[in-house]
């Protein structure tokens, strides 16, 4: 056990111890489909720093509760605004290289949005990066897009002069513009020609200094997904606090799963297409269970409507699940009331709901918890719902409240394998240790 982490393990009875593609998409998936299928890393943005998993969970939320914001508001006030502002920033990054001969770069892994970008020479404003910035004279490989091109057209804010020129906003004020290119990508051994992506030239903000531009993974066209051509990804992250391997985004022919799993733990659930919002991944969730008490939910309750808001996404941008306000205050006062541990009224951790650990605890019973999918069941482990931190006296459920749209984060995420398969439209989730995929 950690100096100061609580994992929370065994489990006992009740308790934890603990849209149609276009046919300029189609077009798209014929000319770029990869070879073979291939395996990125990703790595934590605050991987190798001298934090406990519960310092690592507190600096996340603070930029989680910003892209919730933004989120929240983005399906909000779609229509109303020119130009679309996008989430932007994550939780992890990875690893890949642009251009002949190849530079290598980290870059935010976000499914939350589309664009691919990187900073271009010569810039007119950069934020600082931890690689050097991309030089487009130096690579054989690279050409801009005209604008008559397909990418160019799927952008939401473009202009022409002629070349195919950008501007992506996102919710913390950050943004980049410069021209739509064309350039070889590569993925450990995999290199992929002639993807579009934004070369950077004015890039304002701090929200992407931890990396080297993004990598967007959402369902438009401009995505990595979509270029590549390739129906499946996946990934499957490591815990946060974890030392051993990686976490993993894995394409194509890689991103399978055993579908003759007999034990159940395997969980299809339908994605569901939001018009409003067709960049993101929305899953039907339609109830909570805590123990063996189903909460009092309204199955409506985690609805996409009618006029785009609401309903819930899976995201691996954001840390912690955030649930709409009534669902959540039901599960707080379930968890109150099955926890047999006085609660944490400090506000000192910036989560919800904190019980107090008893002096010299090394464990403690927390309820079990399990999300009803529409299609099956996932119970998830007490290490991807409760974090113990012994110094502070604490063990805390890692999940909050949300107004309108809820959110899946990548912390109930951890250790499990997440298939999107994207002909199917559908979002598998297989119990997985990461470090070893």
């Amino acid at each position: 056990m950690g100096s100061r982490s609580l994992l929370l393990v065994m489990a006992i009875l009740g308790l934890f111890v603990l849209p149609i593609l276009s046919t300029s998409r189609l077009d798209l998936m014929k000319r770029k489909k990869v070879s073979k299928g291939f395996r990125v890393e990703l790595k934590h943005v605050d991987a190798g720093k001298n934090m406990t998993k519960f310092e690592k969970l507190q600096h996340a939320m603070k930029r989680g509760r910003h892209r919730l914001q933004k989120l929240n508001s983005m399906a909000i006030t779609t229509g109303q605004i020119e130009t679309p502002v996008h989430v932007g920033n994550g939780e992890f990054l990875m690893s890949l290289s642009i251009g002949t001969p190849a530079q290598s770069y980290q870059a935010i892994m976000d499914t939350g949005s589309d664009l691919i970008w990187t900073q271009c020479k010569p810039c007119k404003q950069c934020f600082d990066q931890p690689t050097p910035i991309f030089d487009p004279t130096q690579s054989s490989t690279f050409s801009k897009l005209p604008c008559s091109s397909q990418l160019c057209k799927a952008l939401s804010s473009s202009t022409c002069s002629g070349e195919c020129e950008y501007a992506y906003s996102y919710g913390d004020y950050s943004s980049t513009q410069g021209v739509l290119a064309s350039e070889t990508f590569s993925f450990g051994d995999e290199k992929v020609a002639k993807i579009g992506f934004g070369c950077g030239e004015d890039n304002e903000g701090s929200g992407f200094s931890q990396g080297s531009g993004l990598v967007g993974l959402g369902r438009g066209p401009l995505s990595l997904v979509s270029q590549l051509g390739e129906p499946k990804f996946s990934y499957c992250l490591v815990s946060i606090d974890s030392s051993k391997g990686s976490s993993s985004l894995l394409m194509g022919s890689l991103a399978k799963i055993n579908d003759t799993k007999e034990d159940g733990s395997m969980v299809t659930t339908p994605l569901i297409k939001n018009p409003s919002q067709p960049s993101f991944y929305y899953l039907g969730l339609q109830g909570i269970t805590v123990g063996a008490t189903r909460l009092p939910i309204k199955e409506s309750t985690f609805d996409l409507q009618e006029d785009g808001t609401g309903g819930m996404i899976i995201d691996s941008g954001t840390t912690i699940t955030y649930l709409e306000q009534s669902a959540f205050d039901e599960l707080k006062s379930e968890f109150i009331s099955q926890t047999q541990l006085s609660v944490d009224d400090s506000g000192s951790t910036g989560l919800d709901l904190c019980f107090k650990l008893p002096a010299g605890a090394d464990q403690v019973q927390v309820p079990k918890l399990k999300f009803h999918f529409e299609g099956g069941d996932l119970d998830l482990p007490g290490e991807n719902y409760m974090i113990g931190d012994s110094g502070l006296g604490v063990v805390c459920l890692a999940m909050g409240s949300s107004s309108g749209m809820s959110i899946f984060g990548n912390v109930q995420q951890q250790n499990i394998l997440v298939l999107h398969d994207l002909d199917k439209e559908t979002v598998s989730f297989v119990p997985t240790q990461c470090d070893r995929v």
